[in-house]
């Protein structure tokens, strides 16, 4: 395989973003600011918020209402496609007892998941960005969600988490509760306040996952990578692998393992699955 320089690859960046720029003849920008409130305030909530393109920033805090801002850039090949893109990407907000919702829908929205699946035909001549920044209570829980051009980084929050990215990286610190953090290019990297008292789940396809404990946890692992390495600087047993899903052929049931690497630490517990294919795995305690 031909080996670029480093130099040659940097022009190529900078060629591809002027040609972006040059793209995209028309922006324009707006700052959206909101106080969101759950009916019942004396219950912890769920803060849910399903981006498409964009960031996404959550601090928990002492609070009971949530505070929202969002920077909206819109970029379009000229005015019209400026205007068209104004008219069918909304910012739609939904309050109830529960939940606070944050929903970016457009025409790339799908009815896959309960009509909240996106699906990219063709191009509109336009892209719409919104960069999330929100106060939550440290107690709610977050469903969290976005999929171009946009990192995800959640601080302090005690409830559970669901966070979804695509092309971006996952950044947690501060955590109380437990949940799943995916996404497909980009590291993820979770740091708990205290260890997870449920289930975990943790993948990217390309970048490494790096998880913190603020003690050696009690904790079934499930490791899996293909070009990386598995670290752990606490102490681990080997567990035997656990039997794959049953597939007859020939005759015969054939179990696959599935690749997953199965170690114990402390007295075992909550499962944590943890799964890259370009990347290293790295288990800490903090210092």
């Amino acid at each position: 395989m031909k080996k670029f320089p480093a130099f040659f690859i940097a022009a190529l960046l900078a060629a591809s973003s002027l040609a972006a720029l040059a793209y995209w003849n028309a922006q324009e920008t707006e700052e959206i600011r909101k106080t969101l409130h759950f009916q019942d305030a004396s219950k912890p909530g769920e803060v849910v918020v399903d981006n498409v393109w964009g960031s996404i920033a959550v601090e928990g805090a002492d609070i009971r209402e949530v505070e929202v801002f969002a920077r909206k850039t819109i970029r379009a090949r000229n005015q019209d496609r400026l205007a068209r893109a104004k008219n069918e990407v909304k910012l739609e907000i939904s309050e109830s007892t529960a939940a606070v919702e944050i929903y970016v829908n457009g025409p790339f929205r799908c009815n896959d998941h309960g009509g909240k699946g996106i699906r990219f035909n063709h191009d509109p001549g336009y892209e719409v960005q919104y960069d999330f920044e929100l106060k939550v209570p440290r107690t709610a829980s977050i469903v969290l969600k976005t999929v171009m051009e946009g990192d995800v980084r959640v601080r302090n929050v005690e409830g559970g988490f669901e966070v979804h990215n695509v092309n971006g990286r996952i950044d947690l610190e501060g955590m109380g509760g437990a949940g799943d953090a995916k996404t497909v290019n980009g590291g993820v990297r979770v740091a708990f306040r205290r260890a997870p008292a449920a289930d975990c789940a943790f993948k990217t396809i390309n970048g490494k996952v790096d998880l913190t404990f603020p003690a050696t946890p009690s904790a079934d692992f499930r490791l899996k990578r293909f070009n990386g390495e598995a670290w752990s600087d606490f102490p681990v047993e080997d567990l035997p692998a656990t039997p794959g899903k049953a597939e007859r052929k020939d005759g015969m049931f054939v179990y696959k393992s599935g690749g997953f690497t199965n170690v114990r630490s402390g007295r075992g517990g909550v499962a944590v699955e943890v799964e890259t294919l370009n990347g290293g795995i790295y288990l800490h305690t903090a210092k």
